[in-house]
């Protein structure tokens, strides 16, 4: 007997969700050869994950460029961390719009200048150190285990996408790196930001029992960061 046609649909359904769910991991695919980001317009005549496209007769080789990367940043000036991002996204290279690749520089503070523990939730992370030595690490989700080591000049580390993971700056120099993701706005969420300074609050009775500290405690961290 013949199944039902529901269930073979559903049993189809079932099949192109398997199927597609590799792909629904990352950036979709692009459907043209190039989707500069209109940042000007909120209707353009393709609409994608991400911004709409230029018209092609109003593209310009300066939409492909980006030269932020060259100069290193300010780690001193008002930075706790002592560490500071300058990103190659779409945000600021227009060209990059349905690529799935992006790029940041960051440059660290000698001697403990630090990229505190934070998450891309949309990009797979690879990071060549191009001056200095960084400790480097990230934390699985499965088993709450470290991985780290020390990374120096010339060498890579790859931080899995969406797991926990950090960057110190060890050596008695600044440190700069380059890191290249596989998406085109990784997106970068650090973990004392998400927890101490959403907005509205997480309630400080719940951090205080999942940190097992107390309640004015948990208020004097979320001080320091101010919801933007």
């Amino acid at each position: 007997m013949a199944p039902k046609l529901p269930a073979v649909l559903l049993a189809g359904c079932a099949v192109l969700m398997a199927l597609a769910a590799p792909l629904l991991a990352g950036d979709p695919d692009m459907l043209q050869d190039i989707c500069v980001a209109d940042y000007k317009s909120l209707q353009g005549p393709l609409r994608v994950n991400g911004f709409p496209c230029k018209r092609e007769a109003n593209v310009t080789p300066d939409d492909f460029f980006f030269g932020g990367l060259a100069k290193a940043a300010d780690v001193y000036t008002g930075n706790p961390m002592g560490s500071a991002v300058t990103a190659a996204d779409v945000e600021g290279l227009p060209g990059l719009n349905t690529m799935g690749v992006s790029m940041a520089r960051t440059d660290f503070a000698p001697s403990g200048g630090v990229s505190p523990p934070h998450a891309h939730p949309r990009a797979t992370e690879i990071l060549f150190v191009v001056e200095g030595t960084l400790e480097v690490g990230f934390v699985t989700a499965a088993a709450n285990r470290l991985f780290s080591r020390s990374v120096g000049a010339g060498e890579v580390f790859v931080f899995p996408r969406g797991l926990v993971h950090f960057q110190r700056s060890v050596g008695a120099a600044p440190a700069v790196a380059i890191s290249a993701f596989n998406s085109q706005m990784p997106g970068t969420q650090t973990v004392a930001g998400a927890l101490f300074g959403a907005a509205p609050a997480v309630p400080t009775d719940m951090l205080a029992r999942a940190f097992q500290i107390d309640g004015g405690v948990v208020e004097n961290i979320k001080s320091k960061f101010a919801p933007k």
